[in-house]
């Protein structure tokens, strides 16, 4: 007899997704998952296979419902400045309000990259490469309409507001302090601004 699902494969991929966006691949026990999904074991496996697997479906769900979405539409902004200021903003103001100190999905997997194979490694790659391109996107078309000064490499200032957009998720998981996060925000918009303007 054939087996039959009888849950909702999305909410239960939701619920494994906040297991390891807590725990990491590696500390996630299978006894947590089924835990935290509700499933019994045979359900997980037939459903999503290994660990392995369901933490890459997990990953790419993360990818698509978070990052995608939010990058979709700072990019709709009518403005490079403004929509690089949100995505700092947004960065800063979902730090301060993650109570449980869960961080950024992407990134925390990216801290615990040598775990994974080459298959997570590239969902990995692909996201920060992403934002890192969202950056020098919106550095150029800034750089066109006259919004940022032409003295910015737009190559490099991507790289560094990457890292300062990393440093906030990361430092944020631990006691640094939301006045600290915000100066590193207010660090980042600062870059792209026009010299003499304080906007």
């Amino acid at each position: 007899m054939p087996w039959e699902k009888s849950f909702n494969e999305e909410i239960a991929l939701e619920k494994a997704m906040q297991v390891f966006w807590a725990k990491g691949f590696e500390p996630a026990s299978i006894a947590d998952l089924l835990a935290g999904t509700g499933l019994n074991r045979g359900s997980l496996y037939n459903a999503f296979g290994g660990k392995k697997q369901l933490f890459v479906k997990t990953l790419l769900k993360y990818d698509r419902d978070n990052r995608r979405p939010l990058l979709a539409s700072l990019e709709a902004l009518d403005s490079p400045t403004k929509a690089i200021a949100t995505f700092f903003d947004t960065v800063v103001n979902e730090t301060i309000a993650d109570q449980e100190k869960k961080g950024c999905f992407l990134f925390n997997t990216a801290l615990e990259i040598s775990t994974h194979d080459e298959q997570v490694n590239d969902i990995v790659s692909n996201g920060v490469r992403e934002i890192e391109a969202f950056f020098r996107r919106s550095i150029e078309v800034g750089q066109v309409r006259g919004e940022i000064t032409k003295e910015l490499n737009p190559a490099a200032t991507a790289k560094t507001l990457l890292a300062l957009i990393v440093a906030i998720r990361v430092l944020g998981r631990g006691v640094f302090a939301q006045d600290a996060l915000r100066t590193i925000a207010e660090e980042g918009k600062r870059l792209i601004r026009l010299p003499g303007n304080s906007a």
